[in-house]
């Protein structure tokens, strides 16, 4: 199995370390196991609230701060081109299965973890695995939806001791 995280590692501003990285890393490779993913690259980047909020507004049309957006590549739309690759004979392009990218909000996190009574790194590992089951096409716009995502999203976390 070969799925990886990419983030945006010029972000001093949240403190954010290789060991959460890695507890990242980890609930990313154990929700791909969960799920049936064999490969693929998440990106990952930690923002604020004021860019968070924007980034609702524009693409969702909600104009409000949100804890966490996902933007899936496997999407399509009628009007968007496709890529053609015109390779010399023998020649071979390796393109990687990028499943999408995840924003969180950090101050969210932060504010909900001590709402919720448990630590950032379990509220930002929540997070992190919401975005992916989002990535993979999981909503939670129905009791029923809502409540297979919450139980994925548990089994994940609960794996790597990420209980509440």
């Amino acid at each position: 199995m070969s799925v990886q995280l990419a983030w945006d590692n010029n972000q001093e501003q949240y403190n954010i370390s290789d060991e959460l990285i890695s507890l990242l890393t980890q609930l990313l490779e154990k929700a791909a196991e969960m799920e049936g993913v064999d490969e693929g690259e998440v990106a990952l980047t930690f923002v604020n609230d004021e860019e968070i909020h924007e980034l609702n507004k524009e693409y969702r049309g909600i104009d409000r701060p949100t804890d966490v957006l996902s933007f899936a590549m496997n999407e399509t739309l009628d009007e968007e081109l496709d890529i053609v690759y015109e390779l010399e004979e023998g020649e071979s392009v390796d393109v990687p299965d990028v499943l999408g990218d995840i924003i969180i909000s950090v101050p969210t996190a932060i504010a909900q973890s001590e709402e919720y009574g448990h630590s950032v790194e379990r509220e930002l590992g929540f997070l992190f695995v919401h975005g992916f089951l989002h990535l993979l096409g999981y909503d939670h716009q129905d009791e029923t939806s809502e409540a297979e995502m919450m139980g994925k999203q548990e089994a994940v976390l609960a794996s790597v001791g990420l209980t509440r």
